[in-house]
């Protein structure tokens, strides 16, 4: 029989794997399904990829990638026995099998015992062979076995390549001097000290100094103040700002000219009055340990309708998510998302044809993993009545009713997390900012397809005011969801929050217990008329009289989408960085009509501001000779001088090595490598400032661009630096103002024209005039990519709402507590708990955070 079975496996032996280190085996979940070993196919692991799938899609990955053998795993789950003895330890069939496998239950292991098995099945004849089997099985195949069965959890966080080097602890981390110069850095609102860059920014551990990091050809990176401090103080280490997180920050030390560790970041933090790494954790629960507690102890139980006697609901489009450990905000999300046809339709209408082309490695498809999740939630298959026999019997032991497991959605949060600092850790997370992720992956990945995140996309017009002239600009850019400011000051029962507050403070000053907590009621139309008014513009720089000023903005919505996301601002930060939540109640109506709010673009007697840009900032040690410098860009010859070595033409290494921006020789060799097919690729280097500007810009100062312009050549160089097509980086950047970042979203979400398109779009000098013309001409038409192929696509019509679901959070603040959802399907509202599905009785829509609306037709 040895002989047997080792002449059967020897034409299999090649593609038989043992798993290396790095290797992911997929052996508790199929990557098309939610299918575990307990399910009644069980699962199918791959011998050579160790990717998981159910009896159902086993077949069609033996079919496209011809591979053969797979371990098929089968765990058999049944109650112990009246009076068995051995008690809570569960009883295995083989020793070693699924040693690692987790869990997929929520009931006790103790009242259950599991029997496992494993066999090693050979397709197309599902030749089956029982494991273990050690005696007549080849050797390596043994070893692989023995390996995938052994192998830890696919999701476990895999230990860094030997390849990657380590992060070490600076070593001026502990003997760091911090100056007591009273620098308090505030949790937002931050800009360089001596230019205005507000991105890429560094705080300086010693001095408490923002400045502005170097530029990076990705887009990201300032005018490199934060090195020039360091040159001049020798402080050592600073901190990126927007990297600070519960779990530490990224350490820049300029002295060791690497990143680093600071093992005492938060107490250098706080010496800046940065306490979030001071925050005291809270768990998903709701057992929070600070003495805050007690004012939103009600809110949870409002939220998740504690106390009445919910029913329980199963079916297609009532399937529960299970929590992975502070996951409620995905969860929450995903059923919001779910519920609207045209995610529907995308994700689980192709659900064939995505599972059909999908990659070779499933797990790392976003649409493949958006269609597990939609089928597992819409198919009804994984959330089935109990049989009238559990139901009996439940009643005689006198158990809890019973309650659907859900689906896991491990797959997909490892997949759209990956490279996210916040969504790829344990922590709670803000709903909101996953939501604008998922839709921006959605994007990204539906390029040349049908996008379903079209039904959020809507313009928005601002309009800005020069105070001093009166002069306006209009312009107008893309948005997804709209942010309603919650105006305390608006509070319906304002005298009744200043006898809480006087209560309160008596009740800290004498030691004794708080007072009953007094929630602030705020009616919506007070948050509209808050989201209309005008704002100040920081840093307003006025082209009428060329030179900074006060301005004012105000916004308006340009086009309607089909489906509305309000988010209520109910979370701010205190001086300390600690975010505090607001604790209020908001008249949310069930309709909602916005048509008042619909832009109405330049009016009569307005005058516009002239179309010119701000002139470019010199850095301090150019500018005593600015007119040279101009002449004359700085450029670092020895790049050039090798570059030219390698045979390249002189003028243009001089233009690869400026538009990288003296980042050296490699950096300037992909540019290089990237425009040689370009009919100016040997031009000399000429930029707006060294071009004589003639007599038609006479009456310009020096240095301000009218905006019509095409883009700056930089802005294109980082881009096409990057690979995208010259043509597709100027329209992107035309397309978004010269925005950098919004530009390479730009690019990823509109596939490149063709080529009579784009050339035609470049040669368009007012590229904003007419392109969301018909946004504002009419309300009822559907603006569709064919009739606008520059701008984004839009789905406009009239501003009338009807609400369909929401999403409320219970806790002090993003960090912590719990996220749950309600939907109205079928005329009833539905309350989504994590893996808990029933009918909502009292659906607390004055608590919710984040409301979905959807547009009523017009009839």
């Amino acid at each position: 029989m040895a002989t047997d079975l080792g002449e059967l496996l020897v034409p299999y032996m090649p593609t038989i794997r043992v798993p290396r280190t790095g290797d992911r085996v997929f052996k508790s979940e199929c990557a098309f399904s939610f299918d575990t070993p307990e399910s009644e196919g069980g699962l199918y692991v791959c011998m050579n990829t160790f990717l998981g799938f159910g009896r159902e899609h086993v077949e069609r990955h033996y079919r496209k990638t011809g591979q053969s053998v797979y371990m098929h795993l089968k765990r058999h789950v049944k109650e112990k026995a009246t009076g068995a003895a051995g008690g809570a330890i569960p009883r295995r069939r083989n020793g070693k099998v699924f040693l690692d496998l987790e869990l997929n239950r929520d009931f006790n292991g103790e009242d259950y015992e599991y029997e496992d098995e494993a066999k090693l099945v050979i397709f197309p004849d599902h030749f089956e062979i029982p494991l273990p089997n050690i005696e007549e099985l080849p050797a390596l195949v043994t070893i692989a076995c023995d390996a995938v069965l052994n192998a830890p959890s696919a999701y476990k966080k895999q230990e860094p390549e030997s390849w990657e080097e380590e992060i070490q602890v600076s070593r001026h981390a502990r003997s760091l001097r911090q100056l007591d110069n009273g620098v308090r850095i505030p949790p937002s609102g931050w800009k360089c000290q001596k230019c205005e860059m507000r991105e890429n920014l560094w705080l300086n551990l010693t001095d408490g100094a923002v400045l502005c990091g170097k530029w990076f050809f990705d887009g990201s990176g300032g005018n490199g103040h934060a090195l020039e401090h360091y040159r001049e103080t020798n402080h050592p280490l600073a901190v990126k700002l927007d990297t600070i997180t519960p779990d530490g920050a990224d350490v820049y030390s300029f002295e060791e000219e690497e990143a680093v560790l600071d093992p005492h970041i938060s107490e250098h933090l706080a010496h800046f009055g940065i306490d979030m790494l001071q925050m005291q954790k809270r768990t998903e629960n709701g057992h929070h340990t600070d003495n805050n507690a007690r004012p939103r102890v009600s809110e949870w139980e409002v939220i998740q309708e504690s106390g009445m006697k919910l029913k329980a609901v199963f079916g297609s489009g009532y399937t529960g998510i299970k929590n992975l450990g502070n996951s409620c905000y995905l969860s929450s999300v995903m059923q919001v998302l779910f519920s609207i046809p045209d995610f529907q339709r995308m994700y689980v209408g192709n659900l064939q044809r995505i599972f059909d082309y999908s990659p070779l490695d499933p797990s790392q498809d976003f649409a493949t993993q958006m269609a597990k999740v939609g089928h597992g939630l819409l198919s009804g298959q994984y959330s089935k009545p109990p049989m009238k026999s559990e139901l009996i019997e439940q009643v005689m032991k006198e158990e809890h009713k019973h309650q659907q497991p859900g689906v896991s959605p491990r797959m997909l949060k490892a997949l759209v997390s990956r490279g996210h600092p916040e969504f790829s850790s344990n922590r709670q997370q803000d709903a909101h900012e996953f939501l604008l992720h998922i839709v921006n992956l959605v994007e990204r990945n539906s390029a040349g397809s049908e996008n379903p995140s079209d039904v959020f996309r809507f313009m928005v017009e601002e309009r800005v005011q020069c105070c001093q002239t009166r002069r306006v600009r209009y312009t107008q850019r893309v948005d997804y969801c709209i942010q309603l400011p919650a105006p305390i000051e608006a509070a319906t029962n304002r005298e009744e929050l200043l006898a809480y507050e006087a209560k309160l403070k008596d009740a800290e000053e004498n030691m004794r217990a708080p007072p009953e907590p007094v929630r602030a009621r705020i009616p919506f139309t007070a948050c509209l008329q808050a989201f209309t008014e005008p704002e100040n513009v920081p840093d307003f720089w006025s082209s009428a009289l060329q030179a900074k000023s006060a301005g004012v903005k105000t916004s308006r919505f340009a086009s309607f989408p089909e489906y509305l996301v309000l988010q209520v601002k109910k979370f701010t930060f205190g001086v300390d960085w600690v975010p505090k939540k607001l604790d209020l109640l908001i008249d949310v109506p069930d309709f909602l009509d916005l048509s008042r709010m619909r832009a109405t673009g330049l009016q009569a007697g307005e005058e516009e501001l002239p179309d010119l840009m701000p002139p470019i900032v010199l850095p301090e040690d150019t500018r005593d000779n600015s007119m040279g410098s101009l002449d004359s860009p700085e450029i670092d010859e020895g790049a050039v001088m090798q570059l030219a070595e390698m045979g390249f033409p002189l003028e243009a290494c001089r233009k690869a090595v400026y538009y990288t921006g003296n980042m050296g020789p490699e950096m300037a060799f992909n540019w290089i490598i990237a425009h040689m097919e370009e009919p100016d690729f040997a031009e000399p280097l000429l930029l707006p400032s060294m071009i004589d500007p003639g007599p038609s810009t006479s009456d310009s100062p020096m240095g301000a661009t009218p905006l019509g312009n095409s883009p700056p050549e930089e802005s294109i160089a980082i881009l096409t630096s990057m690979g995208f097509p010259r043509a597709h980086s100027i329209q992107a950047l035309k397309a978004t103002n010269n925005n950098l970042e919004r530009a390479l979203d730009w690019i990823f979400t509109h596939p490149e024209l063709e080529e009579s398109d784009a050339l035609s779009d470049m040669a368009d000098t007012e590229p904003n005039d007419n392109a969301f013309s018909n946004a504002n001409s009419h309300s009822d038409s559907t603006l569709s990519p064919d009739r606008d192929t520059s701008g984004p696509r839009i789905k406009d019509g009239p501003g009338r709402y009807e609400l369909f679901a929401f999403i409320s959070h219970m806790g002090a603040s993003t960090m912590s507590g719990h996220y749950v959802c309600h939907i109205k399907k079928e005329g009833r509202w539905v309350i989504y708990n994590d893996h808990k599905v029933c009918l909502s009785e009292r659906p607390p829509k004055d608590l919710g955070y984040i409301y979905f609306y959807h547009r009523l037709s017009s009839s």
